[in-house]
């Protein structure tokens, strides 16, 4: 357990020391806002859409490490997908971090992301991490309004 939790740690810090797709997407045809009032977590998540398809992501901002590295993982693993790949995988990722899915012994889309597993063990943090996904979530729906962790509907 130690040997994982230090793979988390490590990945943690690398993404957060070097997010991946962290920059404005000018060729966004779709923008969402997301913030995390507990800790202070901002981040504006750009989407490219083509068709269904998840042409390409890229999101800016400013949080914790366990968010940016959150949204660095995120954006990786969804660029590419489909919408209802990207919404699968937020079903999944959502109830992974609740605690509600276990990554290594039921089926699931996650791949790298199950390493943020352990977040599940520190409950105040879960919101750190799910931020980016429900910016996505929101993305792909096409809303308007920004996105809070405080809304009455996030379940989390």
């Amino acid at each position: 357990m130690a040997d994982l939790s230090e793979l988390y740690q490590q990945v943690i810090l690398d993404h957060n020391k070097k997010p991946r797709n962290f920059r404005v997407l000018e060729t966004a045809n779709r923008r969402q806002e997301g913030y995390n009032p507990l800790c202070g977590d901002q981040l504006t998540l750009y989407l490219e859409m083509e068709g269904e398809a998840i042409k390409d992501v890229a999101f800016q901002g400013q949080g914790c490490a366990i968010s940016k590295a959150s949204a660095s993982m995120m954006t990786a693993a969804v660029k590419g997908k489909s919408k209802a790949e990207a919404e699968t995988m937020f079903e999944e990722f959502h109830r992974m971090v609740k605690g509600e899915l276990d990554p290594e012994s039921e089926e699931n889309h996650l791949g790298r992301l199950k390493i943020l597993s352990g977040v599940r063990e520190f409950p105040a943090r879960v919101k750190c991490a799910s931020l980016s996904w429900h910016t996505l979530h929101a993305a792909l729906e096409g809303k308007d309004e920004s996105v809070s962790t405080e809304q009455p509907d996030d379940g989390t």
